[in-house]
């Protein structure tokens, strides 16, 4: 059995919700209580089940990773919807192996490094906003691609997808800061995808299907 311990890119959130969320949770929790006072109680119900969606949708709860420290942890909640290994990709010279995790807005959607490292540089690209499961949604979606350069000087790519609810993509990163394994690094609001991009001598250990949590599923393992 896998063990786990509380790692140093898991700091706790005092809020217990992603910052992303107060500018949906603060406007209606203050219609919730406005339409209370006037009894307008359909209102005041309505409101008061969308805030506790919101709640919900960005709750950011602790994570602990795997005690091996060679271990590559999933990015984000989800279910994977493609493994590929031995290919080539736009984001990484040479063959690489690609792991594509689906979010629907039932997961939490808070984005973790894979890998302790340094941010590289990181790239945005505007797009349209398929449904973040169909394979082309990875090429002409929004998306924002994050470059991880760990201690070895290996190469990992981290890739944040738009989905057709999804609109807004945060990440809250910058060339040169460094990432601890697991660390947030942010997060895609209503539903999306996060692609991550493996050097070809990493071999995947999920699968189709297979469910993830961010920072505590291992994905991989560093050679």
């Amino acid at each position: 059995m896998e063990k786990f311990e509380w790692t140093e890119g898991d700091t706790p959130n005092r809020f217990f919700i992603d910052p992303a969320g107060f500018v949906f949770v603060l406007p209606g929790a203050f219609l919730s209580i406005f339409f209370a006072v006037m009894a307008w109680s359909c209102l005041a119900i309505i409101t008061v089940v969308l805030t506790a969606f919101c709640v919900f949708f960005f709750r950011d709860p602790r994570r602990p990773g795997p005690i091996d420290p060679k271990a590559l942890v999933a990015p984000a909640d989800g279910r994977v919807i493609k493994v590929i290994e031995n290919t080539t990709c736009p984001y990484l010279e040479g063959p690489c192996s690609q792991i594509s995790i689906f979010m629907t807005v039932f997961n939490v959607h808070v984005n973790r490094s894979i890998v302790a490292g340094r941010v590289q540089k990181t790239l945005y690209h505007p797009g349209k906003f398929f449904a973040a499961n169909l394979d082309k949604a990875s090429r002409e979606n929004e998306h924002a691609a994050i470059y991880i350069e760990d201690s070895t000087g290996r190469l990992f790519c981290m890739v944040q997808v738009a989905g057709l609810i999804a609109r807004r993509i945060i990440c809250r990163i910058k060339e040169g800061d460094f990432l601890a394994r697991g660390q947030r690094f942010g997060v895609i609001c209503f539903g999306s995808r996060l692609d991550i991009y493996l050097p070809a001598s990493i071999v995947p250990t999920v699968s189709v299907g297979e469910k993830t949590r961010a920072g505590e599923t291992t994905i991989g393992f560093l050679p």
